[in-house]
């Protein structure tokens, strides 16, 4: 395994996040100068929406996976992964522009979202045009493979989507489907960031698998845990607003086990809130009062951990390196936002 010889040992009172982002700065640097070369338009409203999200301060996460992921692999042939990196944040600010017109929610990465200052027409159709900016970006990288993995991945998302919103306001959901929903239309896109980089790689499928599995059980700890936060976090850590969920009738993890939990009046509580969509002043602290009542915070967090514990361990068939470990600290870190 070839790691490449510009990694420094990263300082280690920083968090884990940044720690990757400067072990991989160069790489993303580049990343960035696509994303803003390729959002441009001379329909001016387009740069001008895009650049409200995309340049709002958002972490980068999922394309920091991609070239993390191809560091690791020891990539280096051309400029692929900075493309394919690109292309997942194009991806991941479409479907955010999309998901504030369907969720109606005031706040996105701790600003007005786009949608209530251009419409949610214009929203539309500028995810739109970002989707389309992914694809281009995806047939230059020049993988076939890479190309299949990251349509697919669009393709999910969307399913993702409209599961959750056939689902809304359905307090019988079960956690299974629950769990479907949030592989869908959260984890494919962290599963099939750290994939396509062993894959231009040309790694042995046993990292492919490695890389792939790693996103996905960090995907599904990044959702968990913002269903959590929804409940009892700072909003600076989730970026929108709390009791988002809970005012558009979403049912997550920890109402699911919640309400299954409850009986007579707080079950009551559960049907009148979720699908009655009839809520007072007073109803989310008491909800949030149910959920810790009924340890269903703590068990959506454990469960969380489970997963995070899962994708670290999946990382061990690389050898130890700066990078290896900052990727696996990084699990811990997204995990434990909650603190």
């Amino acid at each position: 395994m070839v790691i490449p010889a510009k990694q420094a040992q990263p300082d280690r009172a920083q968090s884990p996040a940044q720690r990757l982002f400067d072990l991989s700065s160069d790489d993303m640097a580049a990343v960035d100068a696509i994303i803003l070369d390729r959002m441009q338009s001379p329909v001016g409203l387009i740069p001008n929406l895009a650049h409200h999200l995309v340049g709002a301060g958002g972490k980068r996460l999922r394309p920091l996976l991609t070239v993390a992921s191809a560091q690791l692999c020891g990539y280096n042939a051309d400029d692929a992964h900075h493309k394919l990196a690109a292309a997942v944040e194009f991806i991941h600010s479409a479907t955010l522009l999309h998901d504030d017109v369907v969720d109606e929610s005031a706040l996105r990465r701790g600003q007005k979202p786009a949608n209530l200052i251009w419409g949610n027409s214009a929203s539309i159709l500028v995810g739109d045009f970002l989707f389309a900016r992914a694809f281009n970006l995806m047939v230059e990288a020049g993988s076939m493979e890479a190309l299949g993995i990251l349509s697919t991945a669009s393709s999910v998302i969307a399913e993702g989507e409209v599961q959750q919103l056939a689902a809304l306001r359905d307090i019988a959901m079960t956690e299974d489907a629950y769990m479907s929903v949030i592989k869908a239309k959260t984890a494919a896109l962290f599963a099939a960031a750290t994939e396509v980089a062993p894959v231009i790689a040309d790694r042995p499928v046993a990292e492919r698998d490695a890389l792939r599995d790693y996103g996905l059980k960090l995907g599904l700890a990044f959702q968990l845990v913002d269903d959590t936060l929804d409940y009892g976090g700072m909003e600076s850590a989730l970026g929108k607003s709390i009791g988002d969920d809970f005012r558009e009738g979403k049912v997550t993890l920890p109402v699911i086990r919640a309400y299954n939990a409850a009986s007579g009046d707080d079950k009551d509580f559960w049907k009148r809130v979720i699908v009655d969509h009839e809520q007072s002043g007073t109803d989310l602290e008491r909800a949030v009062s149910l959920l810790r009542k009924t340890g269903a915070l703590t068990s959506t967090l454990e469960l969380a951990k489970s997963y995070a514990d899962e994708a670290q361990a999946g990382l061990d068939i690389f050898p130890p390196s700066p990078l290896r470990d900052t990727l696996k600290a990084l699990v811990s870190y997204v995990v434990e936002r909650i603190n």
